[in-house]
């Protein structure tokens, strides 16, 4: 039987505008982009050039420190453009599809790790310690995967799920062929191929958000010591891992999320990694006055029209940006539809139900951080999150270390950030600390 785990401390944000359980699809021929700086960690080579042709699953660019693990075509076509910016960074390699989805055919009878980096599948692999690309020299103690986000507008996984069942289990048999698998599900989930999921050990979290964060489960399930490494790898993903196992094909389709207050219709639509955001947002999105979201609207980055989807993306949020937001009387005017941790408008007086509209205000400045404990109420990890920010911030990598550094990523810091009434950029910061220390320890 499942292990179930209780958490209390975490923030719930009900956000207008979630998906409804209805799918279209929206892959067509275009042009596709694989950014590298999706796969953090990364220093890219490329190994295509402008005018070559290839299939699905032709390498497009590979890791200097490590060539083993290449990064391939989500699309068959031609490379049209290999985009640099300052110093000749690599921004992005674009390819124009042609619509045909010729596929290189993969031996999966081999060795597994040798299949994944083959195919291209490695490098959605993350590691902790750092939340980098994964090093395929390492030995993990573990593979973790979170079957659900608990974040506002995320995707639901379960219904991505549906229909796609044995690819699932079959990239979890696969996972579980490198090293021990720890399933995360919610205790909302009852899908019996996540309940019931073979070849992993499945836990079941009950709980507000992070709930669904991986760095939330690692953290109760097998906490990392200095010295070990696990690694991570999206649900959605494993599905990938599971297509190419059954099919000996590579296969990036994703079910994304369209939602957000701004969003005319929300629901899920079927790309693939790197498409053009223009087919999805064009018709379905009021663009004028809003903030385009690439991910979760609380750990995503702000895009453009023009953007691709990202490699990890499983939601495009969209949420007003409020530059010219007018608000009589400021924040002392008795408000009922503005959202407020502390309850310091009479919203809270209508229950968790209430959908609120929030925009991409800060409401305020940077300012002195004060150590009142905000942090600890909403981040529900053994770790004192505003001692290891403060630690971060001064530089003090042993007491980084101490303060379990080494188990976080960004991401677990955003409900933090939200509460932040410092308004410091609580996600930066920690990723700024973990380069440095992957530097020092380099």
């Amino acid at each position: 039987m499942a292990k179930v785990i209780k958490l209390r401390k975490g923030l719930d944000i009900n956000l207008k505008g979630k998906a409804a359980k209805e799918t279209v699809s929206s892959s067509c021929p275009g042009e596709y982009a694989l950014v590298p700086d999706d796969f953090c960690g990364l220093k890219p080579k490329v190994v295509v050039k402008e005018g070559d042709a290839v299939k699905v699953g032709d390498a497009l660019f590979v890791d200097k420190l490590h060539p083993e693990v290449k990064f391939v075509s989500p699309v068959s076509g031609t490379v049209s453009l290999v985009e640099r910016g300052d110093r000749r960074k690599l921004m992005s390699i674009r390819v124009q599809a042609d619509g045909k989805q010729e596929a290189r055919q993969f031996d999966v009878k081999g060795d597994v790790k040798s299949v994944l980096l083959e195919s291209g599948l490695f490098g959605f692999f993350r590691q902790r310690p750092y939340d980098v690309v994964a090093n395929p020299e390492d030995a993990p103690k573990a593979i973790f995967v979170s079957a659900f986000n608990s974040m506002p507008l995320s995707q639901d996984f379960e219904y991505v799920l549906a229909g796609q069942e044995d690819d699932f289990q079959a990239g979890i048999t696969a996972l579980s062929k490198l090293a021990k698998v720890y399933l995360g599900i919610s205790a909302k989930q009852s899908n019996p191929a996540l309940t019931a999921a073979k070849d992993c050990e499945v836990n079941v979290f009950d709980g507000p958000a992070p709930a669904g964060n991986v760095g939330v489960q690692i953290n109760h399930v097998s906490p990392i010591n200095k010295g070990e490494v696990v690694w991570t790898l999206g649900a959605e993903e494993v599905i990938f891992v599971g297509r190419l196992m059954n099919k000996g094909v590579l296969d990036f389709t994703r079910t994304i999320a369209l939602a957000g207050s701004e969003v005319n219709a929300p629901k899920y639509y079927k790309m693939l990694v790197g498409q053009k955001l223009t087919t999805l947002i064009e018709g379905n999105v009021k663009v004028e006055g809003s903030r385009i979201i690439n991910g979760n609207v609380m750990t995503g980055l702000k895009t453009t029209v023009d953007g691709f989807l990202g490699a990890h993306t499983t939601e495009v949020n969209v949420i007003p940006e409020g530059d010219h937001a007018d608000e009589m009387l400021g924040w002392i005017m008795p408000r009922f539809n503005t959202f407020s941790t502390h309850r310091s408008y009479f919203s809270w007086l209508f229950g968790k139900k209430k959908e609120y509209v929030l925009d991409a205000r800060i409401k305020g400045g940077e300012r002195h951080m004060i150590m009142s404990g905000e942090y600890d109420k909403v981040f529900p990890m053994d770790i004192y999150a505003g001692y290891l920010v403060k630690a971060i911030i001064a530089g003090d990598i042993d007491r980084q270390e101490a303060l379990g550094i080494y188990e976080v990523a960004p991401e677990d810091f955003a409900i933090a950030e939200f509460v932040d009434s410092s308004k410091l950029e609580l996600q930066r910061i920690v990723r700024e600390g973990l380069d440095i220390l992957r530097k020092e320890n380099a």
